[in-house]
């Protein structure tokens, strides 16, 4: 049994209540790497009623001391566009929290911290950290603030002014925990806090999301979250392997039959095809049967939502 509760659950159920806010400041002043006091939490796409989203997915908005918005997501299972979904939720806020007729220098910084528990991307480390510089293309240098500016946006960069982004690839973390930022890792890939732990706020972990202290109802319901999302994790992988190997023993047969190399390179690639279009499929049903909207489904496997109606 697990000694503290996974970090998700904690989020959708706990987290919200401003006596647990020193949790979520401790991750963030980790993070970031500056002091960082939770304001208020704002209104975000949290919730969610579709049995999938309930398990698979659980974000938070908060607002800190100084007026910068900080997104915090977590997504359980694999999203082939989460890049671009941290892009389309990075600029939503930034419109959304403007109003109009107001200038440009309203604009609010925004943070995207994103803790991912599937394979994101192609990379070695399990944190990114992303912003924006103009660099020259003849020159290499970067583009500066006017000292105007700095004075009246109260920034040194011009990266400061435009979102941010964080990755957190939690899956990947696979070594003893010898920083803050790779405790908290650690606690969020395992759901235990490391012995002589000094990040901030795993002392309020320890304190405030202990299994012991929750109801034999929040228990049933918190292992019925984690039985869900095994259970999802396994349903995708297993379609997808069935997939690939149908995949390829269809194209070793047809590449057989034609007897030629041409026709052997063909029948592996419409194998391959075969295999990935019936793995979708499979994936898109499964998803379905879990109550997913089909807009869900069309961005998770790349289906036009036409097909998934007849499903």
């Amino acid at each position: 049994m697990e000694s503290y509760i996974r970090f998700d659950w904690a989020m959708k159920r706990l987290l919200r209540n401003k006596a647990n806010y020193a949790v979520l400041e401790g991750l963030l002043t980790t993070l970031l790497e500056e002091k960082v006091t939770i304001q208020k939490l704002l209104e975000s796409e949290s919730n969610q009623e579709g049995e999938f989203d309930k398990y698979n997915r659980v974000d938070m908005l908060a607002e800190n001391s100084k007026g910068k918005l900080v997104l915090i997501e977590i997504q359980n299972n694999n999203e082939y566009a989460y890049f671009q979904r941290m892009l389309f939720g990075a600029s939503k806020l930034v419109t959304e929290y403007i109003n109009r007729g107001q200038g440009y220098d309203k604009v609010r910084k925004v943070y995207s911290i994103n803790i991912v528990y599937f394979s994101l991307g192609h990379g070695k480390d399990f944190v990114y950290h992303g912003k924006t510089e103009f660099v020259g293309i003849h020159e290499g240098d970067v583009l500066e603030l006017s000292p105007f500016q700095k004075q009246t946006f109260k920034v040194d960069k011009v990266s400061q002014l435009y979102p941010e982004y964080y990755i957190l690839k939690v899956n990947d973390f696979n070594r003893v925990a010898k920083t803050p930022l790779e405790e908290w890792i650690y606690y969020l890939n395992t759901g235990n806090v490391p012995e002589n732990a000094t990040a901030p706020g795993l002392n309020a972990v320890k304190e405030r999301l202990k299994l012991d202290r929750m109801s034999r109802e929040e228990l049933n319901a918190y292992y019925k979250h984690l039985d869900n999302i095994v259970i999802l994790r396994d349903n995708i992988e297993t379609e997808r392997a069935e997939g690939r190997a149908e995949g390829r023993a269809e194209g070793r047969a047809e590449g057989r039959a034609e007897g030629r190399a041409e026709g052997r390179a063909e029948g592996r690639a419409e194998g391959r095809a075969e295999g990935r279009a019936e793995t979708q499929t499979a994936i898109a049903r499964n998803l379905k049967s879990l109550g997913m909207s089909n807009e869900q489904i069309a961005a998770a496997t790349g289906l036009a939502e036409e097909e998934i109606n007849k499903l």
